[in-house]
């Protein structure tokens, strides 16, 4: 279990005149993030939409039968990763091997490291958690000769008897990492296959840097992967490299990941294959980014609706210092801002307790660390110094990462908990 988590005064808008309190208890405090109790920025999650978002993509994963194994990489929160584990999340995914001691500690225990472990620190910190958890297994990706010879050397050093559970990974030509061709994928493979610290436990890729929101581009260029990694299956089932537990097929980013389920279905194979589906960033969503893919989602897919945004950061208006430009208070220390600005969705005039949606109009054009720059029409709604303004966010990743703590909040958006974060 985490160790729990104590909110103060050296957590970021925390009142600092409030004594410090347990997360599970900060519900009995009775505040409101439009009472102004808590200081702005205030970054929070609302319960009602996390819960759907949870549920649906588990129920999704169910319905096209693969597992599912969330990044954690996106936020880093033992609350949350307990959350998706209840909910039915076979395993959770990580990219790195501390992101796997938060997550074991967080109750998972079967995980992915979706990248590449090499280096002797790495390797001893993985050699540990096994030792220390003997439930537990833990699958790393390998792409290289070179890679596969550290970490032979690394356990002739130790004099270790570990065999360590790998996944082959195949690239894309200019992106990531991964094998490039089909006769580097197999070389490896029988590398894997020979050595007596590894055993090959699946083929793994992600298919994320050939998403354009372009449904016919998309389909197309994913399918073309999903292809090459099919051929690498069927090669090595063939040369029986496989180790004797059931294979692993895994892919799936936040964006395009319906397209990769033929892929985790993989049929006509020796031996039953399990496909594992990776995704992070369903859990909260967005407002700009992921939105835009998922609607494209929901058209392959003929649903109605899915995911709900559930992360927002609320902020003040500090200054309105000429027409059509307001300043918040929120910059780059508080909220995503590496795929685009963030997005203002909703707003309350200073005392209203109920939000509003915001102005068409109404757009942030620039951050500093402190500050959004509000801009909008002045013949129009115009925001008030003391308004209050949520803003919504594409790519949840960045915006978790600056929060030690984030509130959740119910649909009136009364305080009833908080998670922590551990980046």
């Amino acid at each position: 279990m985490n160790e729990e988590l104590i909110l103060d005064h050296r957590s970021k808008s925390f009142p600092l005149e409030a004594a410090p309190c347990r997360a599970a208890d900060i519900g009995s405090k009775g505040w409101n993030v439009l009472a102004d109790d808590l200081a702005y920025p205030l970054a929070v999650i609302h319960r009602s939409a996390l819960a759907h978002n949870i549920a649906w993509m588990q129920d999704y994963a169910k319905r096209k039968g693969v597992l599912l194994a969330p990044h954690g990489k996106t936020t880093m929160s033992p609350e949350l990763f307990e959350l998706q584990l209840a909910g039915g999340a076979w395993g959770m995914t990580f990219a790195t091997i501390y992101q796997l001691a938060v997550g074991v500690e967080a109750g998972a225990r079967r995980a992915i490291i979706a990248n590449q472990v090499l280096c002797d620190a790495d390797l001893d910190g993985l050699d540990m958690l096994l030792a220390g958890h003997s439930d537990l297994r833990v699958w790393f990706l390998v792409d290289s000769i070179a890679q596969l010879s550290l970490i032979e050397d690394w356990a002739a050093r130790r004099q270790s008897h570990r065999t360590f559970d790998v996944l082959l990974e195949i690239g894309i030509p200019g992106q990531r990492t991964g094998c490039r061709t089909l006769g580097e994928a197999l070389e490896l493979a029988r590398a894997i296959s020979q050595s007596p610290v590894v055993r090959l436990g699946g083929i793994e890729c992600y298919e994320g840097g050939l998403a354009r929101c372009d449904s016919e581009h998309d389909a197309r260029e994913v399918t073309a992967l999903v292809e090459r990694v099919l051929e690498v299956t069927r090669r090595c089932d063939e040369e029986r490299l496989f180790g004797e537990d059931t294979p692993m097929l895994t892919a799936g980013g936040s964006a395009v990941f319906d397209l990769v389920i033929p892929l985790l279905r993989a049929q006509g194979l020796s031996r039953p294959m399990q496909g594992v589906l990776r995704s992070g960033c369903y859990i909260t969503h967005d407002n700009g980014n992921y939105a835009r893919f998922l609607k494209q989602v929901e058209q392959r897919e003929g649903l109605d609706s899915s995911l709900r945004a559930a992360l927002e950061v609320w902020s003040i208006v500090q200054s309105v210092p000429e027409p059509g430009l307001a300043l918040l208070t929120c910059g780059r220390r508080d909220i995503s801002y590496d795929i685009e600005m963030p997005i203002p969705v909703r707003h309350a005039p200073r005392g209203a307790r109920a939000p509003a949606a915001t102005p068409a109009d109404w757009k942030i054009s620039a951050l500093n660390d402190q500050h959004a720059y509000l801009r909008f029409d002045p013949a129009g709604t115009v925001p008030k110094v003391g308004d209050r303004v949520a803003l919504g966010i594409s790519h949840p990743c960045t915006t978790f990462d600056k929060w030690r703590w984030l509130a959740l909040v119910d649909d009136d958006l009364a305080v009833t908990g908080a998670i922590g974060t551990r980046f």
